[in-house]
């Protein structure tokens, strides 16, 4: 059977699929494993395939392109409007196809392997960062508790910390003293991992002229431009200011 369009509801192990015919209708439904879902399209004249743009969609999507399939990435927020009936499988199969006609629906772009790895590694970011400020709020909270008020502010936070520590005559009872000592260790380590992944974005960055361009631009700075090239591919249009150009110009 020779099939235009396919829908795909994606799940960790087993994928719905909704196939439809030149007109949109539904004509066959499958319900497949990853093993399964790989073969299937071996045997089949697929023009389009539509997914939501969810966990590992980028993947499956650049492995459709490679296999000479056209792929529309949904964004996820606007799908279930489409869903006619109880929240199914099949039902999220069938919405995205109604939804992929809509033509106020913009698809997302696929993102390349590399967009999808420094994605990853502003998220790695953003997590330590975030363990980092709660281990240096609970310090706080356990200086607090023995009458000690430690400055605002992460680093001179930290410092205080430390002094209040190593001060042998610390109102921090020995007991707490010596596990306390191993987050500060903990949060010592967290900074040295961060600031290496910064230093590998900057080298990343003097790579990259989409990102030298974002650089050049008052007020943007490494995060925000390696950020912005992992979401857009390097596609990015800048404010047409005094001695900046457009990515890709020149």
């Amino acid at each position: 059977m020779n099939a235009t369009t396919v829908a795909v509801d994606l799940a960790k192990s087993v994928f719905q699929l909704a196939v439809a015919d030149e007109h949109w209708r539904i004509v066959e439904t499958q319900r497949l494993t990853r093993t399964q879902f790989e073969r299937w399209f071996a045997n089949r004249d697929v023009s389009q395939v539509i997914m939501e743009a969810c966990g590992s969609a980028h993947h499956w999507a650049r492995w459709l392109n490679g296999l000479g399939i056209e792929v529309k990435l949904l964004p996820a927020q606007y799908i279930r409007a489409y869903v006619k009936r109880n929240k199914t499988d099949a039902a999220d199969a069938a919405a995205l196809l109604e939804a992929a006609r809509a033509s106020d629906i913009r698809p997302v772009r696929v993102k390349s392997v590399e967009q999808q790895a420094l994605q990853g590694m502003h998220r790695i970011r953003s997590l330590w960062m975030g363990t980092r400020t709660s281990r240096i709020n609970a310090l706080r909270g356990f200086c607090r508790e023995f009458g000690i008020a430690i400055p605002v502010g992460a680093r001179t936070g930290i410092e205080a910390i430390s002094r209040v520590l190593a001060d042998p005559a610390t109102a921090v009872p020995e007991l707490i003293r010596g596990t306390a000592k191993l987050l500060i260790d903990e949060i010592r380590l967290l900074e040295a991992r961060i600031a290496q992944l910064e230093r590998e974005l900057a080298a990343l960055a003097r790579l990259s002229p989409a990102c030298t361009t974002l650089l050049s631009i008052p007020g943007i700075g490494l995060l925000t431009a390696t950020a912005l090239v992992a979401a857009t591919s390097g596609d990015v249009v800048t404010s047409r200011m005094p001695g900046t150009l457009p990515a890709g110009s020149a």
